[in-house]
Order: structure tokens, then sequence, then C-alpha cells
């Protein structure tokens, strides 16, 4: 396949360009975050997993228990159930549905109550790390920063997580207590 000339004037402008523009990407410093690890690591991150636990801890055990009684009146009900009467047995599988709702809303809202919150924390600290990453980026220089997650490919030279985790780190022993959080929601 032969080129016609100007479409060889074109490539040749098209290179021209490419290296005229070596030299100024050269000059540029560029950094790659690992956002989900500064998440997942970050004293930050890891006091809001801690929060979330306690937080729900007492609505998540008060579930498992009423889950352990649900069990157990349903075992007594397959045990039992042949010897009871149809009154006492109608009786006892309605109590089973009712429980079997009851339960089942109540987890529901747990679930949507966990979402809501988790959400809100995810928000509040995602602010917080990219303030810390630009922060991080300004202080040092950097033209451009990217999450590791938007790059299709970047070197660990480029990586500046540890940094940033590092900055991060040396923050949370400077910062007041985190602002507490709100009261649970008591189970229904």
């Amino acid at each position: 396949m032969r080129l016609s000339s100007s479409k060889m004037a074109l490539w040749g402008i098209a290179a021209a360009a490419v290296l005229v523009a070596l030299p100024a990407m050269a000059d540029q410093k560029i950094g790659i975050v690992n956002a989900s690890q500064l998440l997942e690591e970050s004293p930050q991150g890891k006091a809001a997993t801690e929060a979330m636990r306690a937080e729900f801890a007492p609505r998540q055990r008060t579930l498992q228990a009423q889950e352990q009684s649900l069990k157990a009146k349903y075992d007594k009900l397959q045990k039992d159930g042949a010897t009871m009467s149809d009154d006492q047995r109608q009786r006892a599988e309605k109590e089973l549905r009712d429980g079997q709702r009851d339960f089942e809303r109540a987890k529901g809202e747990f679930q949507d109550d966990v979402t809501a919150r988790r959400n809100e924390e995810m928000s509040r600290l995602q602010r917080t790390l990219i303030d810390e990453v630009r922060s991080y980026a300004k202080s040092q220089n950097y033209d451009l920063v990217l999450a590791s997650e938007a790059a299709l490919y970047s070197s660990q030279s480029y990586d500046i997580t540890p940094q940033v985790l590092a900055a991060l780190q040396a923050h949370a022993g400077k910062s007041a207590a985190p602002a507490a959080a709100p009261a649970p929601k008591p189970s229904k």
C-alpha cells in the first residue's frame, strides 16, 4: 500500500507534534492513588468501619436472637404438630407466620439503615481522602493525580498511595476525636 504525499505529510506533522510534546510531558509530575486501599487501610477508614460495627451490633444481635427464636418455634411445631389440636396448631402456625413477617420487616429496616449510614460514612470518608490526596499532591508539586481504578496501566513508580496513607496516618494522630455517630435507632 502506497501513501499519498498528502498523507505522508500529515503523518510527518503528527510525528513532529509528538516529538515536540515529549519534552513538555517529561516535565509533568504524575501520581496514581489506589483509593480502595486508602479506604481500607487508613486510620480514618478503619475508624469508620469500627464505628459502624459498634453502632449496629446491638440491633444485629437482636435480629439474630429473633431468628433463633423463630427457628425454635418452627422446630417445636414440626416436632409437636402431629400431637396438637387443630386450634393449637393453627395458632402456632399463625404465630410463626406473624413472627416471620415481623422478622423480615425488622431485617429489611436494619439493612436499609445500615446502607444509609454506610453511604453517609463513605461520602464523608471519601471527601476526607480526596482532600488529603489534593493536599499531598499540592505540597509535592504534582501536576496530575489519578485514581488507579481510572488508569488502564501505570508503573509502580507512579503509585503514591503509601505516601498519602502515611499522611493520613499522621493527620489521624493530630486530629480531634471524630464526630460522634448518631444514636442507633431502637429495634422494633
